[in-house]
């Protein structure tokens, strides 16, 4: 009942904050939705002032518009973003994937569980992924398998069946019942993750308000478990709900300090909400003082999330204008920065110039600079820059190999990014699946891809989705749907349910190679697994079965009228049928070229 009552509070907003916006720009005054949303609840903003301010007053930053700050979302539709960032507001690591950064944040920061009978989980994911049972039907199907739940077992499935989440719950709800097993806090998050992932909120809310446990028994909700509501809701761009998320700690008990203040910055820069974080930290700087942290994550954001490297080097400014010191962190933010513009100048002017201030570089700043060296194919000056940091007592790491790895592969240059693995191997670095991926893209051969996946598969380094995902676009791109539809069911064997994006590039290398009826298929088994919908593809499949249908009816209506002429000879019927049929298969082209011309056009 309170969530209820709290989106009809939401809802209500969105008009009034629609008519103080419009009463503050006749007004010449501007209005701050985040404020007026949060208002004296907030303690963070008690001491500000009012939420409307006059255009002339003093600011230093520019104020954001917050236009997505109260946007309604229909609670049935599901996001296909994955949460990332950590609390602590450490660098989004480009080499991390969208898997691993989601990775089930309360499985990254707990300790490791005993691996769960792999028979069980199989037996489990199967009846779950049962196409023709209902909910119910597997139900009665999990309470005659005979498996009895553990903390383990239920992580792993959770983990196996995440795109689907009404198996998830229907198996969460199921395990939660048998005797001698209750839920722990792990479990739970992975539960609460899935839910606010498909934006099912209310359900992941209630989840919550269950952990609190009824009487004296002790809450297992902890400050971990609402970062995972505010990264979903920032992954949404629901600026307003991930505020509301973070000042709901002293209702369950917690205190909102530093570390959960960054790690709201963080959450909001993470998904490119940016300008949002940039602006909510200058309001809160009463309460949560500036310091290097905080900036440090706007730095990040600008330069490494959004790459806009002028807002950098604003907040640069802004850090010494306010007296705060700009550590290794921040070179590393700029220097990364300006190695993804291909700055090679300017990466290497800021390497010396931090030296010469006496901060010495770190295995980030190194990176980023032998990033840029490669990319600039200066590939000696970059493996000489390793040696340099080896001398320096910092390590290289597989990072380190991959900043190498990747711009040779991007510049075909593949002899020598072989060289690079050899010398990582021989370090004793175990390659990651971004390390394979970067030799992927540019295979030129079925026969040289699956060597390099079996090669994977022996390395103890399986395929992730981005590794499936890509190689899906490139067989359709190259014509070969049978191995497209092999990796297709190899990554559902391999436990990865196909998830939206995945679902996207089949149907639209379905579309490249004129299989629309499959395409189809496909996109209507997305939609039943209430993945959010694609406008592009919508628009295609209409257009599609809609000329589909006038073509059919045309080419019906001509051949009746043709059979009622009776004063047509038999030989003028000939030719009239002949001209039909040739009107009729250039119609056929025509409208599938079309159909194409749209297909293309995914892939610009």
């Amino acid at each position: 009942m309170k969530c209820i009552m709290r989106l009809r509070r939401f809802e209500a907003a969105d008009m009034s904050v629609v008519l103080l916006r419009a009463f503050a720009c006749s007004a010449g005054v501007h209005f701050d939705p985040i404020r007026y949303a949060l208002g004296s609840s907030s303690p963070a903003l008690a001491s500000s002032s009012s939420p409307f301010r006059s255009d002339s007053a003093s600011w230093e930053t520019p104020c954001s518009v917050f236009s997505r700050l109260y946007s309604s979302f229909p609670t049935g539709q599901p996001v296909e973003t994955e949460v990332a960032a950590s609390s602590s507001g450490s660098f989004y690591d480009p080499d991390q994937s969208e898997e691993e950064a989601e990775g089930y944040e309360d499985v990254i920061n707990s300790a490791p569980l005993e691996a769960a009978p792999e028979m069980d989980v199989r037996t489990v994911v199967d009846v779950l992924r049962e196409p023709t049972r209902g909910m119910p039907e597997k139900r009665a199907a999990l309470e005659q398998c005979g498996i009895a739940p553990t903390s383990a077992l239920v992580v792993e499935v959770l983990s196996r069946v995440r795109n689907d989440w009404e198996a998830a719950f229907t198996f969460f709800l199921w395990a939660g019942k048998q005797p001698q097993y209750s839920h722990g806090v792990r479990e739970y998050h992975s539960m609460i993750s899935i839910l606010a992932k498909m934006r099912k909120f209310d359900t992941a809310w209630a989840l919550i308000n269950e952990m609190r446990g009824p009487g004296d028994r002790p809450s297992m909700v902890t400050p971990h478990t609402l970062q995972i509501m505010i990264r979903r809701y920032c992954a949404v761009h629901d600026v307003g709900r991930a505020v509301n998320a973070f000042y709901s700690h002293k209702k369950y008990g917690l205190e909102a300090g530093m570390d959960e203040f960054q790690g709201l910055l963080s959450a909001l820069c993470r998904y490119k909400n940016v300008e949002d974080a940039e602006h909510l930290m200058f309001c809160n700087r009463n309460v949560f003082p500036l310091n290097t942290k905080s900036f440090n994550i706007i730095l990040n954001g600008w330069c490494n999330v959004v790459v806009r490297p002028r807002d950098g080097e604003r907040i640069w400014k802004l850090m010494s204008k306010r007296g705060v010191s700009h550590d290794v962190v921040s070179y590393a933010s700029m220097a990364s920065c300006y190695s993804k513009m291909n700055s090679l100048n300017t990466v290497l002017k800021l390497f010396n110039r931090m030296k010469e201030n006496g901060i010495s570089p770190d295995r980030k700043v190194y990176n980023a600079v032998i990033h840029a060296l490669a990319k600039g194919k200066h590939i000696k000056e970059a493996m000489n820059l390793i040696k340099t940091m080896e001398a320096n007592g910092i390590v290289p790491n597989i990072v380190t190999y991959n900043s190498l790895v990747k711009p040779l592969c991007k510049a075909r240059r593949l002899d020598e990014a072989r060289e690079v693995f050899d010398d990582m191997l021989q370090r004793g670095l175990q390659p990651t699946v971004c390390t394979f991926n970067a030799f992927l893209r540019i295979l030129k051969t079925s026969q040289e891809i699956f060597e390099l996946l079996e090669k994977m598969r022996n390395m103890r380094c399986p395929p992730n989705y981005d590794t499936y995902i890509m190689l899906i676009r490139k067989f359709c791109r190259w014509r070969q749907l049978d191995d497209a539809f092999g990796l297709w069911r190899e990554m559902s064997e391999n436990g990865l349910s196909p998830d939206r994006s995945s679902y996207i590039v089949l149907i639209h290398g379905l579309f490249f190679n004129g299989k629309l009826e499959e395409a189809n298929k496909f996109y209507e088994e997305m939609k039943s697994k209430q993945f959010l919908p694609e406008p592009k593809t919508d628009k295609m499949l209409q257009a599609w079965i809609s000329g589909k249908a006038a073509a059919a009816a045309t080419t019906t209506a001509e051949w009746d009228a043709m059979e009622n002429q009776s004063d047509f000879t038999p030989s003028n019927k000939n030719v009239s049928r002949e001209f039909s049929q040739e009107k009729y298969f250039l119609r056929k082209p025509e409208t599938r070229r079309v159909v194409r011309e749209q297909g293309y056009s995914f892939w610009k």
